[in-house]
């Protein structure tokens, strides 16, 4: 009989097994499920397409961010990192899916872009690793993807890396209509051990979970034409935040 949890890493890692037939799309040691999403390159699959988050490019069109030390977070392909490095930032960025990362550093060869990547966790990758703080931490796609527990880890990594003053920039899957994703509420992906294809949330839920954060824009990613040098798709939330740079200071 094992008597194993005494600390909170031990109790999200007891609800971690919960989503076992989910688990290679979200855990650093079983990866298979991601790289067998990213082995065909010629996949029609939206985000694969090697152009930036129109949000992302208007932030910085609007002096919204402006260059520094970037931290992506599941960077798939790449193709943000490499926007974020042409515009100047410093970037480190982590994914699961080691087929992912191959393809995005070919992207950043190509593109002559000098970027780090990291393959793993990103609950699990060291400070050595990711040597905060960043100026703009971004992440397109990776959130809606985690179980609900795993917000409180995520909030944390936030706070631990995220500089005073910094920016922390986020798409997900938005609920409503034309949205996408699971509208489940938070507990029935406890009963049905699995994320359904990924969490839709509102823009109140978001508020809320960010709320430490101060709000500078939230709204759906505009819908971009095929020819546009710009990704764009209206089932995501696009979300810009800063950490109050007084209070933290």
């Amino acid at each position: 009989m094992d008597r194993n949890i005494r600390t909170v890493d031990d109790v999200l890692r007891l609800m971690d097994s919960l989503f076992a037939r989910d688990a290679d799309r979200w855990t650093a040691d079983a990866g298979s499920w991601w790289d067998g999403f990213y082995a065909d390159r010629e996949k029609p699959v939206p985000f694969f397409v090697a152009k930036p988050d129109e949000n992302l490019a208007s932030y910085a069109d609007r002096g919204l961010i402006a260059p520094g030390r970037a931290l992506e977070l599941g960077c798939g392909p790449g193709r943000n990192a490499i926007h974020l490095a042409s515009l100047g930032f410093e970037v480190d960025a982590v994914d699961l899916s080691p087929s992912a990362l191959a393809w995005a550093e070919d992207r950043a060869r190509e593109a002559g872009a000098d970027i780090r990547f990291h393959h793993g966790d990103i609950f699990a990758l060291t400070t050595a690793e990711l040597s905060g703080p960043y100026d703009l931490v971004y992440d397109s796609g990776c959130f809606h993807h985690l179980p609900p527990h795993r917000r409180v880890s995520y909030l944390a990594l936030l706070d631990g890396v995220l500089a005073p003053g910094g920016s922390f920039a986020l798409t997900c899957f938005a609920s409503g209509e034309g949205g996408m994703g699971s509208e489940l509420p938070d507990a029935a992906f406890y009963d049905r051990g699995g994320l359904q294809g990924g969490l839709a949330y509102t823009p109140e839920s978001l508020r809320r979970i960010f709320s430490d954060l101060t709000e500078i824009e939230l709204r759906r990613m505009h819908d971009e034409p095929s020819d546009s040098p710009l990704f764009g798709e209206p089932f995501l939330w696009t979300a810009l935040f800063s950490r109050n740079a007084e209070k933290d200071a």
